[in-house]
């Protein structure tokens, strides 16, 4: 019994430690709101609100990315990369991207898109539901040393090399 109680005590403690993501707007699934407003698609393309919370000792920054796994490319699609977000910060809110209401001192990198902000989903017509990964990254520098010109395997590479944990959700979309 004690063993048994001892047990429930340590995993409990380790769950309540978990780097975690969650967002007001995203309940599983995107909606028009979070829709691409380019190459057939018509929705709003607003950035989601993404919060963190249980931040691993340690971190310095966060970096925040979106990344399409099932984009008929051969190798995804990333919809966002948001670097050098202040360790201050545990939230972004809804349409931060286009309403350039980021931290002060993140900045965006270039999508898949080519653009410098976030890129809703736009799967292609018919195709099944596509799942779209919402990561926060807890990162052991202050600034990684990228560009917004930056491509998205630079930004990964980075995002890697200073990684102490990462925080993931996963939210579908079809059309």
């Amino acid at each position: 019994m004690k063993h048994m109680i001892l047990t429930l005590l340590l995993l409990s403690g380790l769950m309540a430690d978990n780097f975690t993501l969650n967002s007001n707007d995203l309940k599983g699934q995107l909606t028009k709101v979070q829709e691409f407003n380019s190459f057939g698609c018509s929705g709003e393309n607003k950035s989601p609100h993404l919060q963190w919370s249980n931040v691993p000792k340690g971190t310095k920054s966060f970096a925040i990315t979106v990344y399409d796994p099932d984009a008929p490319t051969g190798s995804g699609w990333w919809h966002w990369l948001v670097v050098n977000i202040p360790v201050t910060t545990n939230s972004i809110i809804t349409d931060a991207s286009n309403t350039k209401k980021l931290p002060k001192g993140a900045i965006e990198t270039v999508n898949d898109y080519g653009s410098l902000n976030f890129g809703g989903a736009c799967p292609p017509k018919a195709d099944k539901a596509h799942s779209y990964v919402f990561t926060v990254y807890a990162l052991d520098v202050e600034k990684l040393e990228v560009t917004e010109k930056s491509d998205s395997a630079l930004v990964g590479y980075m995002i890697n090399q200073h990684l102490i944990q990462k925080a993931t959700m996963v939210s579908y979309y079809q059309r």
